[in-house]
C-alpha cells in the first residue's frame, strides 16, 4: 500500500486538482492532501474541502481529516 502527496492551495478544489488526484490513484492506494495556509486554516474549511473532494472524485472514495491534512483512500474493488 503506497501513499502519494498533494497540496491544496488558495485556488481550492479545481478541476485540475481533481485530475491530479485521479492520476495519483493510478499508482497509489492513498493520497495525503496537505491544506496550505493560503487555502484557509479552519476546521470548517477542511471539512468543506474534504466533502468537495469526495463529491468530485466519485462514490468509490473515502476521506478522513486529521489536523490540516486530508487522507483520501480508494475503496478496493469487490471480487465477483
Amino acid at each position: 500500500m503506497s501513499t502519494s502527496h498533494s497540496q491544496l492551495g488558495k485556488n481550492g478544489v479545481t478541476g485540475n486538482f481533481i485530475e491530479t488526484m485521479k492520476d495519483h490513484f493510478k499508482n497509489h492506494d492513498n493520497v495525503k492532501v496537505s491544506v496550505l495556509k493560503s487555502a484557509g486554516h479552519s476546521k470548517e474549511a477542511n471539512e468543506k474541502y474534504k466533502n468537495e473532494i469526495l463529491e468530485k472524485m466519485g462514490e468509490h472514495y473515502t476521506a478522513k481529516t486529521v489536523g490540516f491534512t486530508i487522507f483520501v483512500k480508494k475503496w478496493r474493488k469487490k471480487a465477483r
